[in-house]
């Protein structure tokens, strides 16, 4: 929780200023039982009417500074809560963008939308009640105290023994609920999950007519978010009637020994109703602090939610140096390496070792899942290696800044991912500054001619994943993209799966033409791609069982000649 205060830091004079003018909106409150006092013990015993009327006033005058004082302190709150919640989101989100592929792996997509929107949200109203409420309740409660004590000691002692009762039910209250409510963002994690997956794989859940079958897991799930804050609503709801009947007795007490003390002459009437007007702010006091027990459970269950992910550190740790590409020689080498994922026991890769040189073309083939893609991740540095070393361009990749270093890679991952917005904004994602005569080279080589043929050409907009375009055109679309950023390494991880055999072969030959310094990595299912390649390798369980060129596979490599052979009798 302390590393969420820093955020506050910037906004100390609001966080000062809105409590003084709440303190002075609660003075206000309290002086105005003592003018009713005055108006029943002068002005009514004694028929007085100008001292009545001037008693209102008064009154009146002091309920306009009080409110003015309220919107004073309610507006600097909010300034403060929402500036607070802004930069919050900002730093949440910048974090959640710093973190490796392991951590964000382990907390999941879901609950990361989840924490920089409900719970950051949470937090935020809990700051804006905070500064708004947990000043004037308790001033209240203690200035109304105070006064009683001084109007009649005797009474008094109501108050002294009610407040301990109530203190004791808001830490009942508070204390059952916070773990509640960290249950409670759990489930919903787990709803917005199902939820995301649900509608990313809508066709495949109807290709199998699972609606129903994934309507009623999603109720259940709905279900048991529902009964859990059933639970907590209970457990909060206690708090309102109960405080409201303790007062009340209280209230009753003070009328009751009260009367018995005016009758005896050592309480006057006016000084009885102060005493009433005393007990009713106390009463009104502590149900605004009751409320705000609430929202500051619900507020301190997000924030622990939110500097979870805030107090999580990389497991990445960024290098220093500046990749510089070597005119000629090594560019790409792995020395032994094994990796394995985070919480999994066995391997993804084993004992991997294979050098490229600059220009050359790198083809990587095996079964579901033999590692391809592994491989290609850890070229990018999207996880770090458990054993061994790479090196890019002669030095380890450990060495070199993440952001220098993906301007060096381009990567053209398995699942096409397009951004809503134009094909123009979608190709200048590598490079803010790529010409338009770029773009259409790189479109020309990727064989996307489909964009000349839109209406609007590079001003055409995509929605949401480019869903306005077919598979094929959004594996080429963004092939383009990574060619619009010119890199030196170039990663096809089977990213033309969705092309004919004829646009893949354009593609490659216009690869081998327009990019002969570039070094390319292409991970396919099709042995017919890879034929032309320098170096192949067979992966198979993470081990790799084979490497070479295609002629020297088919002499040494049987499950390289069993892919090929079957792949050319299918007619692949």
């Amino acid at each position: 929780m302390q590393k969420l205060l820093k955020f506050l830091k910037p906004y100390k004079l609001e966080c000062m200023i809105a409590p003084v003018f709440k303190l002075l909106e609660a003075i206000f409150e309290l002086i105005v039982p003592v003018i009713m006092a005055k108006i029943i013990d002068n002005g009514i015993a004694n028929q007085d009417e100008k001292y009545i009327f001037r008693m209102c006033g008064l009154i009146v005058l002091l309920g306009i500074c009080g409110l003015c004082f309220s919107l004073t302190c309610q507006y600097f709150a909010a300034r403060c809560a929402f500036r607070y919640g802004t930069d919050l989101r900002k730093a949440l989100y910048e974090h959640i963008n710093q973190l490796s592929e392991t951590e964000i792996d382990r907390f999941g997509t879901s609950t990361l939308i989840n924490r920089i929107t409900n719970d950051v949200t949470a937090s935020q109203s809990g700051v804006n009640m905070f500064i708004r409420l947990a000043s004037r309740a308790p001033f209240l409660v203690i200035g109304a105290i105070v006064m009683v004590l001084i109007i009649d000691a005797r009474l008094a002692l109501i108050f002294l023994i009610i407040a301990p009762v109530v203190a004791l039910l808001l830490y009942f209250v508070m204390n059952r609920t916070i773990p509640l409510y960290t249950q409670n963002q759990k489930k919903l994690d787990a709803i917005a999950r199902h939820t995301g997956e649900n509608l990313d794989g809508i066709r495949v859940i109807r290709a199998f007519a699972r609606q129903k079958q994934e309507v009623r897991t999603f109720q259940d799930e709905c279900a048991e978010l529902e009964q859990s804050m059933i639970n907590v609503g209970k457990i909060s709801a206690v708090l309102n009637p109960m405080t409201f009947m303790i007062m009340n007795l209280g209230i009753v007490a003070v009328l009751w020994f009260g009367g018995v003390h005016v009758n005896t002459g050592s309480l006057s009437q006016g000084d009885l109703t102060a005493f009433a007007n005393y007990m009713t702010q106390i009463l009104l006091a502590m149900i605004a602090l009751a409320n705000l027990v609430v929202i500051l459970t619900k507020a301190q269950a997000s924030s622990l939610r939110v500097a979870e992910i805030l107090e999580t550190e990389s497991s990445m740790q960024d290098g220093t140096e500046i990749p510089e590409v070597p005119a000629s020689g090594e560019v790409l080498a792995f020395e032994d390496v094994s990796f394995s994922y985070a919480g999994a026991g066995d391997k993804a890769l084993e004992h991997i070792s294979f050098t490229l040189q600059k220009g050359q073309t790198l083809g990587i083939i095996g079964g579901t899942g033999a590692g391809k893609s592994t491989l290609a991740s850890l070229i990018s540095r999207s996880y770090d290696v458990t054993e061994g070393e790479i090196r890019i361009f002669g030095r380890n990749i450990r060495n070199y800044q993440l952001k220098s270093l993906h301007r060096k890679i381009g990567v053209v991952p398995q699942k096409a991912v397009l951004f809503s917005g134009t094909v123009r904004e979608n190709l200048k994602l590598a490079d803010e500054t790529v010409s338009e005569s770029d773009m259409l080279r790189a479109l020309e080589i990727a064989q996307a001619d489909f964009v000349k043929a839109l209406q609007y050409q590079l001003d055409t907009h995509l929605v949401q994943g480019g869903r306005n375009l077919s598979g094929g055109q959004k594996q080429r679309l963004t092939i383009a993209r990574a060619l619009a950023g010119n890199p030196d390494i170039l990663i096809l991880d089977d990213s033309m799966s969705a092309l004919d055999y004829a646009t893949d072969l354009k593609l490659r030959q216009a690869l081998d033409k327009e990019c002969q310094n570039m070094t390319k990595i292409i991970i396919s299912q099709r042995a017919t791609s890879l034929v032309h390649a320098d170096l192949i390798l067979v992966l198979d369980d993470g081990i790799c069982i084979g490497q070479g060129t295609h002629e020297s596979l088919l002499q040494s490599c049987e499950v390289y000649q069993e892919i090929y052979h079957s792949q050319m009798q299918s007619g692949a």
